[in-house]
């Protein structure tokens, strides 16, 4: 398993809309079911993404980040306009659209139960800690009501792997 945590460009908060967070989370799972992972829990932030995920069976984890933040970049971020070459002359080139992810993001091998439910439980907490929520079943962008209430979401959790039994089902 893979606890890959992803940042916005510079921390900005690129995903601090609903619009924009759901959005992000339509592309995961389209990202899902192309790669064929398992996504046992997620959390979307308003600058930054918490994912854990099994190995691809397509690609590597790798891949997987690098089609996942493409594209919600083309999703989410303001199209650019093909200039015609006469206004190039005039005017310079068009400046280049900003990227939506930092290049790199931070990738942990789980390899314990133990380890899984604490990453779990930190990401369920986030946007509790940050005050964004009082309760971790009160962020919509988050796996929590699915451990919780059994609830599905945008994105299918533990697809193919059944219900995981852990005790984070508590905040």
């Amino acid at each position: 398993m893979h606890f890959i945590t992803c940042s916005c460009y510079r921390r900005l908060p690129l995903l601090r809309s609903a619009r924009s967070r759901d959005r992000f989370l339509s592309v995961l799972e389209q990202t899902r079911q192309r790669y064929r992972f398992v996504v046992v829990g997620y959390v979307v932030m308003p600058e930054h993404i918490h994912l854990l995920i099994s190995e691809p069976e397509v690609g590597t984890p790798s891949t997987v980040m690098q089609v996942l933040k493409q594209r919600t970049a083309r999703a989410l971020l303001p199209k650019t306009k093909r200039r015609d070459p006469r206004q190039i002359e005039l005017f310079g080139e068009t400046p280049e659209r900003s990227p939506f992810g930092q290049s790199r993001f931070y990738d942990f091998n789980v390899w314990t139960n133990k380890k899984r439910v604490e990453k779990l439980r930190y990401r369920h907490r986030n946007p509790v800690t940050r005050g964004l929520v009082a309760e971790p079943q009160d962020w919509r962008w988050s796996s929590f009501r699915f451990y919780l209430l059994d609830e599905i979401g945008p994105v299918r959790v533990n697809e193919g792997w059944g219900k995981i039994s852990f005790a984070a089902r508590t905040a």
